[in-house]
């Protein structure tokens, strides 16, 4: 048999043991797990960078560390951590993305909000346009990146990518590189922001990336606060040049009562809520990680500590 360690905030753990005990005996994999074994005894920890666990030397016989969250940037830099780490890939955790991207690509696809808050007697009928007609760009090709890009493709909409790396989905042009990301923001009338939180991504909307958008672009921020130059965007937005933000991650969070974007008239706060790691599902992702590694199978969904994701 061997031992798991629940590595996360204490008050996840009722939420979670019933549904990694299931996947995992689902799995074929003896195991037990609990928030509560002795480091030299853990040959797997399931982790939440938000814990108590810092230093990952008294576990000399783990194999892997199993990030319950798709970020990593909270670990992925942790100098005693010496074997493997792994991030979350769930479909529950790509679906909350890929719905809620796409609700709120549509709200401002379809003007919902010139209709929810007119004034009474306000007849005013303007049709959207098509989808076919409206171009989306999605920053970051990863697994979310990936499926809302798809999905937004699905609907009608003209959709590029960029990445770091050059990717190849269907349906989508992808870009990369300085110039890519040129070419990707000019057509963007409505950014979506899915690039993880590294020194190469902080700041990717700026002053002077922002100023290459069309005219009246949305952005859409599920990804991370710091990829977003805050001071840049509220001045973007003051000027009209940007039209809409949908802000759910930021620098510091929750996010201050007395900062300027909840005021601001044109950017939609909610808190934090895209998509979330779902027990149900991502149990099922790490118990097939864990019957891998017992195989001698290949770990699933490794980080490159070298890139940060």
């Amino acid at each position: 048999m061997i031992n798991i360690l629940f590595a996360a905030r204490p008050e996840r753990w009722p939420a979670y043991e019933a549904p990694l005990k299931t996947a995992l005996a689902d799995a074929g994999v003896s195991a037990h797990i609990s928030p509560d074994i002795a480091p030299q005894d853990v040959d797997y920890i399931v982790y939440a960078p938000n814990s108590d666990l810092k230093d990952f030397t008294p576990f000399t016989r783990a194999k892997a560390v199993m990030n319950l969250w798709a970020g990593v940037e909270g670990i992925v830099g942790n100098e005693t951590l010496k074997i493997p780490l792994t991030r979350m890939v769930d479909p529950g955790l790509t679906q909350g993305m890929v719905e809620w991207v796409l609700g709120h690509a549509m709200r401002f696809h379809l003007g919902m909000d010139a209709h929810i808050h007119a004034s009474p007697g306000t007849w005013d009928p303007v049709p959207p346009p098509l989808t076919w007609d409206r171009r989306v760009t999605v920053l970051g090709l990863g697994e979310l990146g990936a499926a809302c890009a798809t999905q937004l493709a699905q609907v009608g909409f003209n959709v590029t990518g960029w990445s770091r790396s050059q990717k190849d989905i269907d349906g989508i042009t992808c870009l990369s590189g300085a110039n890519g990301l040129t070419q990707a923001l000019e057509r963007a009338d409505i950014c979506v922001l899915l690039l993880p939180d590294t020194a190469a991504t902080t700041n990717t909307l700026n002053a002077q990336t922002l100023a290459i958008m069309p005219k009246n672009a949305c952005i859409i921020n599920p990804g991370r606060g710091p990829l977003i130059d805050d001071d840049a965007l509220l001045q973007a937005l003051d000027s009209g040049h940007i039209g809409h933000a949908v802000l759910d991650v930021f620098r510091q969070e929750p996010l201050p009562k007395d900062h300027p974007y909840w005021t601001q008239r044109n950017v939609l706060v909610t808190p934090h809520i895209a998509s979330e790691t779902r027990p149900k599902y991502s149990a099922l992702t790490i118990a097939e990680n864990i019957s891998r590694c017992e195989r001698g199978d290949p770990l699933l969904h490794v980080v490159d500590r070298s890139l940060g994701y």
